[in-house]
């Protein structure tokens, strides 16, 4: 049964942001496949101004996710692939989101609006880098149409890693 999608706001991340995602992503299930622990605040001030910078620069980011009350519940965007492993000069599409907000669709929905805003910008194809275990995200991926296209083994932890990609 398909069920509609709930209703999603993305803006660019601004410097409360960095806030409002530390406190929202911490819980260890969030952070299972993100490092296991909590992120330090400087971790996501870090983050959101690399953010505003793609966003001026490229068009598109990682924005903050907002529910129809406009609160923070996570992010969903894209960037450019930041390591020299993997799918290298790649734009990659990503997705973080609080846990009481799992299983009701936003991550979907707010996918799919970042499909239809870097393919607006001139992107052609995104992939998905997603760990092998980390089955709720995979399920994304195939909700937006990617395909499984290549594995790897990340450097730092020695963890599986599916890359999937979809033409735009």
């Amino acid at each position: 049964m398909n069920r509609a999608l709930p209703v999603v706001r993305l803006r660019v991340p601004t410097d409360e942001d960095a806030v409002a995602w530390h406190r929202v992503f911490d819980h260890p299930d969030v952070m299972e496949f993100h490092g296991g622990r909590p992120a330090e605040l400087s971790v996501y001030e870090e983050l959101t101004a690399r953010q505003r910078k793609h966003d001026a620069e490229l068009g598109f980011c990682l924005w903050t996710m907002l529910d129809a009350d406009d609160r923070v519940i996570g992010f969903t965007g894209a960037q450019p692939w930041p390591w020299e492993w993997g799918p290298a000069g790649e734009i990659e599409i990503g997705w973080r989101l609080g846990r009481e907000h799992w299983g009701k669709g936003y991550v979907t929905a707010a996918a799919r609006t970042t499909l239809e805003r870097v393919r607006a910008a001139g992107v052609g194809s995104v992939v998905a880098m997603v760990n092998a275990r980390n089955t709720r995200s995979i399920a994304v991926t195939e909700r937006l149409g990617m395909h499984l296209a290549e594995t790897f083994t990340t450097p730092t932890t020695n963890m599986l890693a599916h890359c999937y990609r979809l033409d735009l």
